[in-house]
């Protein structure tokens, strides 16, 4: 039996809003400045979520055995989602990546920066970040050890752990948990229905008849 994350992954971010959309819910998808590193590569699941800050008064190992507890909390099974609170370093990077991918972690979105992106890519580890730079964590950031799965806000939306997420390259929208099931469901309607509608226009048919024949376009 298919996994609201595989029933996700059939899906896209587009009707997935909608269909949020529809039901009330309008801040449900985060900034426009995140995006994938690989925009063939799509991301769902669970969220859990984590948060940081600057802090350059911490040693080196500090911040290093910071990030390292981060990656061993990561929960198999899930996308990390990362409110890291500043956009000067990197909060992914190749051993990073290869640490969360090996874990069965799902993906990694970050309203933040990323590293070692070609190293990244090879590796095929699903990452949605907002921009790219050499500056890593060491010296410079620490996680919120105390706050792991703690609910964050990155732009408009707040993010609670247990969410779904779905992510392309149009972006990514946050599901809250307790509608999860319900949004994929209608939104496997919407996708049929419009199938349907793309069928009928690549058949000549007028696009005012398929929206008014399908409720759709």
């Amino acid at each position: 039996m298919a996994t609201l994350t595989d029933r996700l992954l059939n899906l896209y971010a587009s009707a997935v809003h909608d269909v949020l959309r529809g039901m009330g819910h309008h801040d449900v998808v985060l900034p426009h400045e995140i995006r994938p590193l690989d925009p063939t590569r799509k991301l769902a699941g669970p969220v859990w979520t984590c948060s940081g800050r600057m802090d350059r008064t911490k040693t080196r190992h500090e911040t290093l055995l910071g990030w390292t507890t981060l990656l061993s909390k990561a929960p198999s099974g899930h996308v990390v989602v990362c409110q890291p609170h500043n956009h000067e370093v990197a909060l992914m990077g190749e051993l990073s990546a290869e640490t969360l991918k090996n874990r069965g972690v799902l993906g990694y979105v970050v309203d933040g920066g990323c590293r070692d992106c070609d190293f990244v890519l090879e590796q095929g580890f699903p990452v949605f970040h907002s921009f790219a730079t050499p500056s890593d964590v060491t010296g410079r950031w620490m996680p919120d050890i105390d706050r792991f799965g703690q609910p964050i806000t990155i732009g408009q939306v707040t993010i609670c752990s247990g969410d779904y997420l779905i992510a392309d390259r149009d972006g990514v929208v946050i599901i809250p948990s307790a509608i999860a099931e319900e949004v994929v469901t209608q939104t496997e309607a919407v996708a049929a229905t419009e199938n349907q509608v793309r069928q009928a226009i690549r058949g000549g048919m007028d696009p005012v008849e398929a929206y008014l024949k399908h409720g759709k376009f």
